[in-house]
């Protein structure tokens, strides 16, 4: 079985870009500077350790009028370096602050890219929003894209005050992606599948119908699954990669937002009982997946 679960590893493999396109560096004053993000981008940047004592980097993205914080967990064939312009349209567009990371051993984190990697790199991340800038579940809005779905969906099954989750291009298990299967095997990683039943706040389900990386059923059998379904944006003729090239993407992001800021002002958000825890453009290169 161990040859198993490591030929399932390798054919779901972590693509970080080499090499990194960014560094992260100490000014004299201690202050930690990110390649190619100047002062005037309103951008903490911070550098975070994990409970596998790896070193993730994690920027915050400030908004002088936001409701919420999204916590964006990016695809698996791209680094921050990467994202930058994505991240200013989003802020601009939504009105919302931003918490994006990079998994260990990508772009400046150190470690590994492992799937129990990214569960401890995600909580660390949330650790951060929760102590230094004082963000309650309440406030918060998990997007997970592609593989990123993982660490999303690992989290939201956590927490139970969380006000929504997106998922963009998302995944049910890591085999499903490769195979057509239809039960779970203890092999698996990213099972999707299974958590996304414990998630107890709106979910908003983006996928491409031509998406022929991550087939549309997975973003269908998901959006089925979700407690608190909201309305799915299902790109007519969408891939896997280009989903923000479309207008209806910002739009749509753009009205579960708003709804989102009117249910928190209606009605809190669950009080549940704490599962333990613990543009086709250059900014999006997201999953890969292949047989090898």
């Amino acid at each position: 079985m161990g040859n198993v679960t490591s030929n399932v590893a390798a054919k779901f493999a972590f693509f970080p870009p080499d090499p990194p396109t960014y560094e992260v560096y100490r000014e004299q004053d201690g202050r930690l500077v990110f390649s190619g993000l100047t002062a005037d981008k309103n951008v903490d940047v911070h550098l975070l350790d994990t409970k596998a004592a790896n070193k993730v980097v994690a920027t915050f993205w400030k908004h002088p009028f936001a409701r919420f914080t999204l916590l964006y967990s990016h695809g698996n064939a791209a680094d921050l370096g990467q994202m930058l312009e994505l991240f200013i349209e989003l802020r601009a567009h939504l009105r919302v602050n931003i918490m994006s990371y990079d998994y260990s051993g990508y772009g400046a984190s150190t470690g590994k890219p492992t799937e129990l990697n990214t569960y401890y790199d995600i909580e660390a991340v949330y650790n951060c929003l929760k102590n230094d800038y004082g963000v309650k579940q309440e406030e918060l809005i998990l997007y997970g894209q592609s593989v990123g779905s993982g660490p999303t969906l690992h989290l939201a099954s956590r927490l139970q005050r969380l006000r929504g989750v997106v998922l963009h291009s998302a995944i049910l298990s890591g085999i499903r992606v490769l195979y057509p299967v239809k039960m779970t095997f203890w092999f698996d990683i990213f099972k999707n599948i299974d958590k996304i039943r414990h998630v107890n706040c709106p979910v908003l389900v983006i996928h491409g119908t031509d998406d022929d990386v991550v087939d549309w059923s997975h973003g269908k059998q998901l959006w089925e699954l979700s407690k608190e379904k909201y309305d799915p944006l299902w790109v007519k003729g969408g891939g896997h990669c280009n989903l923000e090239t479309y207008p209806e993407y910002i739009k749509h992001l753009r009205k579960f937002i708003n709804e989102m800021e009117r249910l928190s002002l209606t009605k809190p958000a669950k009080e549940l009982t704490s599962v333990p825890s613990f543009r086709e453009t250059k900014h999006n290169k997201c999953l890969r997946f292949g047989r090898r």
